[in-house]
């Protein structure tokens, strides 16, 4: 069993990514003033997110701003973001890491109007949080939510955001990839990728169909320069949609939570470990009291489908559990290290927020 540890650590640490990837850009760019008619239709529905917080010094930096004579207890840090505005009444969704320790936000409207918001609720899992708008607010224009799931590679998008600081723009590209995981960026993953240029500053801004509805929550770029470099990252409208619901209801998002240790089943972990299927995810540990304990699943297991729907990777089992409510009873079909096959039932905890995994960021968040 300590090989079979090892094996699911370097499975779940290790940087993988096997994603469906354009081979071509679209047939042509649409010539008819539909990418126009779209940029203008979106774009009031995107505001600019500043946030300012108390720099937290060490001691040394308190020494050193001493010796220059300066006012540590003064120190701000400022950063920008961007939100989507998706009710009338002031609700803006952003990325959660735009607001994060934030002490005071600004959001300035379409039309410059700059207001005061707070946050009504965040999921750091998903990166995600939701605004709310004070004061007295002009007329807003909320965006359209559009299907994720219907669009396809290469299929033409808008990022629209406010990159660089320079104010509220517009870029095109394609949806380059779909469902990308363990890229290491946040707990749970499902991302569009895309090659619309997303800059510093776009963080938290719309991705839209040529339709003008919104498609994905621009979050993050694979860049080594800190610039764009064609590789951008926007989490799914159909996976954000319900959380967003979730966090303007209870100002929280409840995540299903199984209380096992995954992994991928891999060729390497199969000639090191007898297993009794050769594709699934592999179970390498139980927590003790958890969800799952004294259930009749076993450390070795693999578990080849949940609520008859195949699984075969632990990032799809890992998302199914979390898409689920606590309190669920969900069917694990399971092949036992003999070859036998069992539907273990297992009723949902809730995901303890310290089970966060900490990680090392491969990519890079763009609103700092």
């Amino acid at each position: 069993m300590q090989a079979l540890r090892s094996l699911l650590f370097a499975a779940v640490a290790g940087f993988a990514i096997a994603p469906s990837v354009a081979s071509a850009a679209p047939s042509g760019i649409p010539t008819d003033g539909s990418v126009a008619d779209t940029a203008e239709k979106v774009v009031d529905s995107v505001v600019t997110i500043a946030t300012s917080a108390t720099m937290k010094l060490s001691p040394e930096q308190q020494f050193f701003m001493q010796q220059m004579g300066g006012d540590d207890s003064a120190l701000t840090q400022q950063a920008q973001g961007s939100g989507v505005i998706v009710t009338a009444s002031g609700r803006v969704l952003t990325n959660a890491h735009v607001v994060a320790d934030a002490e005071d936000i600004k959001v300035t409207l379409p039309g410059g109007t700059e207001v005061n918001a707070k946050v009504v609720g965040k999921d750091v899992h998903a990166d995600l949080a939701v605004l709310q708008l004070q004061g007295k607010l002009p007329p807003l224009k909320p965006i359209t939510f559009g299907d994720s799931s219907a669009m396809r590679l290469g299929d033409i998008v808008l990022a629209v955001g406010n990159g660089l600081g320079v104010g509220k723009s517009v870029s095109m590209g394609i949806i380059s990839a779909k469902g990308l995981a363990n890229l290491g960026i946040e707990e749970y993953e499902d991302f569009i990728q895309t090659d619309a240029t997303i800059n510093p500053g776009n963080s938290g801004g719309a991705l839209v169909n040529l339709k003008g509805e919104l498609i994905g929550i621009n979050t993050a770029i694979a860049s080594k320069s800190g610039g764009s470099q064609g590789i951008g990252f926007a989490i799914p409208t159909n996976m954000a949609r319900p959380i967003m619901e979730a966090l303007i209801k209870d100002g929280k998002f409840s995540r299903g939570y199984l209380g096992v240790n995954i992994g991928t089943v891999t060729p390497a972990m199969l000639k090191e470990v007898k297993l009794g299927a050769s594709e699934g995810v592999v179970v390498g540990g139980i927590q003790p009291g958890g969800p799952a304990a004294n259930t009749g699943l076993r450390m070795g297991d693999v578990v080849v489908g949940i609520a008859g729907k195949a699984v075969k990777t632990d990032q799809e089992l890992r998302t199914a559990i979390a898409a689920s409510k606590p309190g669920t009873a969900i069917d694990l079909d399971v092949v036992h290290q003999d070859g036998k096959k069992q539907t273990v039932k297992v009723k949902l905890g809730e995901l303890p927020e310290e089970t966060r995994t900490v990680r090392q960021p491969q990519m890079q968040r763009r609103h700092r």
